[in-house]
């Protein structure tokens, strides 16, 4: 355990190695707390929910381990998410499905739900001064057994999905209003195909019409605002997904909705962060899930890596960070599920941090000029900066542990809570 005296001056040694670069510590640090990422609900009980079918089919995804602990009921998950919470630095929102409303116990089907069913998540969210954004829940459902929701053939089950879609829009501008701050309501779905279509063309043009229908009532943006997610391919779906990114890039480009890029919902080859500067040019804003891809499954618990701080660059660098959504995108049952959120959080604003400590205006000034020696040079020259330094200061300053310490925290919560649940 550091103490805050070592901690302060390891921070004043850093700051003024990178003062001496032309950066300023204190501005970075600013920009970084006023960052809020949205934290998903889904790693806290394996994607569940509250509707008591969580073995339905047409799932679409699949959750690996059996950690104990899992949350079972609303409250059990906003113990853990508070627990979480109180291990990251800053403030951060929180991120629903549809199926994590309070439903008393009664099956309410998906196009009927409304926004009393998540009065209580309002008020919690209230309580703590928190955002809250939102998503369509188009799987695990018997409408969605057979791999279609919103491109469906079949008129009535299109409707079905269509109307639950437009609750969930209303639902989120619902979270808006009561809590001052816009939700994003993204809209996703697992529609595909397991092996070689003969028409890919009739499902898509279903889905354009189906989105146009969900997004026909305008909704103010000072309240909501609306996101659509692509995939490369899924469960059920590996030889053609229908809303890939090209589909819900022209959608979002044509209609003006901003576009949810998920790390994990590429090829290993692609990179994400170029994605950013290209999108940006047509689109209003982006949402990011943040995400680990590995081989087949997109989502595992976010580290710093390449990937995670190529994008951090990206959006410090094209100045994106008042444009883009940040939100996390992961599920794993095999590690403590708090664990996750913290570890995937913590790792996220790290990556942030690093890249608004570079003296990354320095790299472009070089480079305008052609002196691509010196943007080289001065690239690998910011690794050896004292950040840990920064981020230690970060933690302490924003009354969360500091290194390896929130992890004793969990320890005693899982002893103490999480271990109680059978």
């Amino acid at each position: 355990m550091k103490s805050i005296r070592s901690i302060e001056k390891a921070y004043q040694q850093a700051r003024e190695r990178y003062a001496a670069l032309g950066v300023d510590t204190e501005q970075a640090l600013e920009k970084l707390n006023s960052i809020r990422v949205s934290i998903h609900c889904w790693q806290g009980d394996d994607v569940r929910g509250f509707e008591g079918n969580a073995d339905a089919p047409g799932g679409g995804l699949a959750v690996t381990g059996a950690y104990p602990g899992r949350a079972r009921t609303p409250e059990e998950l906003r113990q853990d998410a508070e627990k979480a919470f109180s291990l990251i630095p800053g403030r951060h929102r929180f991120n629903l499905h549809a199926i994590y409303g309070e439903f008393g116990g009664r099956k309410v089907e998906r196009n009927e739900i409304s926004v009393e069913h998540f009065r209580g998540w309002i008020e919690w969210a209230r309580h703590h001064g928190i955002g809250l954004d939102f998503n369509p829940t188009c799987f695990a459902h018997r409408l969605a057994a057979d791999g279609f929701t919103l491109s469906h053939p079949d008129p009535a089950i299109r409707r079905y999905w269509i109307e639950h879609c437009q609750r969930c829009r209303e639902i989120g501008a619902a979270m808006g209003r009561a809590l001052g701050t816009p939700t994003v309501t993204n809209l996703w779905i697992p529609d595909g195909m397991k092996d070689i279509p003969a028409d890919r063309r009739r499902p898509r043009e279903r889905l354009l019409e189906s989105l146009d229908d969900v997004f026909r009532k305008q909704l103010s943006p000072r309240h909501h605002l609306d996101a659509v997610e692509g995939k490369l391919f899924g469960i059920g779906a590996e030889s053609y997904t229908v809303g890939m990114h090209e589909f819900y890039l022209g959608y979002a480009v044509k209609r003006q909705k901003l576009l949810c890029l998920d790390a994990g919902h590429y090829h290993p080859t692609e990179s994400l962060a170029d994605k950013i500067s290209s999108v940006l040019c047509f689109v209003p804003g982006i949402l990011l899930h943040v995400s680990r891809g590995v081989r087949w499954d997109s989502d595992h618990v976010v580290i710093v890596n390449d990937d995670l701080l190529a994008i951090a660059q990206e959006l410090v660098r094209g100045d994106y960070l008042k444009r883009t959504y940040l939100g996390l995108d992961f599920f794993d049952a095999s590690i403590n599920r708090v664990a996750a959120w913290v570890i995937g959080t913590r790792s996220l604003l790290r990556a942030l941090l690093y890249a608004l400590l570079e003296p990354w205006s320095r790299y472009q000034e070089l480079e305008q000029v052609g002196d691509y020696t010196g943007r080289l040079a001065w690239m690998e020259e910011a690794k050896n900066l004292p950040f840990g330094s920064v981020w230690d200061y970060h933690c302490a300053r924003s009354g969360v542990p500091v290194g390896l310490d929130w992890l004793t925290e969990v320890r005693q919560y899982e002893r103490k809570v999480q271990s109680q649940r059978t």
